[in-house]
């Protein structure tokens, strides 16, 4: 049976989830350029028409858009989109031109931008540590313990006691590291390492796949060596270790990013799997009836999604910005204007047209172009 969260507590919790990540984006840059000397004008949650703000002594304007996906800081003497020197900005005082964004070195600029993306891996950390010190750490060994019949493993011979050590030439300690990089191959071809009493064997199967239906109605292809693992080991982490193993989980979860984007560019994997806001509100609204700690540990990879997004070397984006400032770091002088123009909006048109498909998907995910179908046929 499908249950579904309903529109209020999947909005409510869509809010819970962006709210706190893009402020604490946007804190990010604040808090660097405050650091560094740079006045804010304005910190934005949200876009469009001002719902509530104040102004602080120090002269920003703190404030809360109708539109709630995205947000912004707005530094002193950013009067055009590329954030160069331009006429209005030369004619201000000494004094106050001293405390805009572009009168800071290339160094100091680039920190403030990275600052963002920065703060949303660190909040990441501190969340999946906390699960570490709650939960321990997984250290599940390779060794096998059952082999499913008919299976990419049986295919190949694997027994019980068979200790996997690598695919596809990629180590893997775990029994987590195996099921972590099956998952995301379905169907595909891979190669096993693996020791049996002491001796190395290797051989070439074809991952299984599995489909998978949860209680939302949600379909997911995951692929399958076919293998159970034994006894599962969890190992007590202390509170100076859970930080090293927030990281390396951390790394982890961009690494499975990073391969399953470069599948999609590779056409392995179909772009409607790509999704957007409407997505992440769905996820959102399903993860909170869960309970709190499958909430919680959403929230965690939203906020790893965006500082890896914001880091993609993408013009309007983070990264964009740090691409210009490493070529005028090499070249010890700023990209042109006309070339960032003309950057920015090629960014934008992409930005624009990733954000159609990614709409696109949702809603043929939440079946209205079915519905659509349905009505005309």
């Amino acid at each position: 049976m499908i249950q579904s969260p309903g529109l209020l507590l999947t909005l409510l919790a869509f809010v819970l989830v962006i709210g706190p990540l893009v402020f604490v984006h946007e804190l990010g840059h604040y808090l660097a350029a405050r650091v560094l000397g740079v006045k804010s004008d304005i910190f934005s949650i949200g876009f469009g028409r001002e719902v509530a703000g104040w102004t602080d002594r120090r002269g920003t304007r703190w404030k809360v858009g109708w539109l709630p996906l995205g947000g912004y800081v707005r530094f002193a003497g950013d009067m055009n989109a590329l954030s160069q020197p331009s006429a209005e900005w030369l004619a201000l005082p000494a004094a106050e031109r001293q405390r805009t964004f572009q009168a800071k070195p290339v160094w100091q600029r680039a920190i403030i931008v990275a600052a963002g993306p920065v703060v949303n891996f660190v909040a990441a950390i501190l969340i999946l540590a906390g699960f570490a010190l709650a939960y321990g750490d997984s250290v599940t060994p390779t060794t096998v313990g059952t082999v499913v019949p008919r299976s990419a493993a049986a295919a190949i011979g694997l027994r019980p006691g068979d200790r996997i050590t690598a695919l596809n030439g990629r180590s893997v300690a775990t029994f987590d590291d195996m099921a972590r990089y099956a998952k995301i191959r379905p169907d595909e071809t891979i190669r096993v390492d693996y020791l049996r009493d002491g001796a190395p064997l290797s051989a070439t199967t074809r991952l299984g796949v599995r489909r998978e239906r949860d209680r939302f109605g949600n379909e997911f292809r995951i692929g399958l060596l076919g293998i159970g693992a034994t006894t599962p080991v969890f190992r007590r982490v202390g509170p100076l270790e859970a930080p090293l193993v927030a990281m390396r989980q951390t790394g982890q979860i961009v690494s499975m990013m990073v391969e399953t984007v470069g599948q999609v560019v590779s056409g392995r994997r179909s772009v409607k799997e790509l999704g957007g806001p409407l997505s992440i509100a769905k996820v959102s609204g399903e993860q909170i009836t869960l309970g709190p700690e499958a909430f919680v540990f959403l929230i965690a990879l939203v906020s790893i999604n965006l500082g890896f997004i914001n880091l993609l070397p993408i013009p309007m984006l983070d990264g964009g910005h740090l691409l210009f400032y490493a070529i005028e770091a090499v070249r010890r002088r700023p990209v042109g204007p006309e070339a960032q123009e003309w950057a920015y909006r090629g960014g934008l048109a992409a930005i624009l047209a990733l954000m159609l498909l990614v709409t696109f998907n949702d809603l043929g995910n939440f079946g209205l172009w079915r519905s659509l179908a349905g009505l005309i046929g």
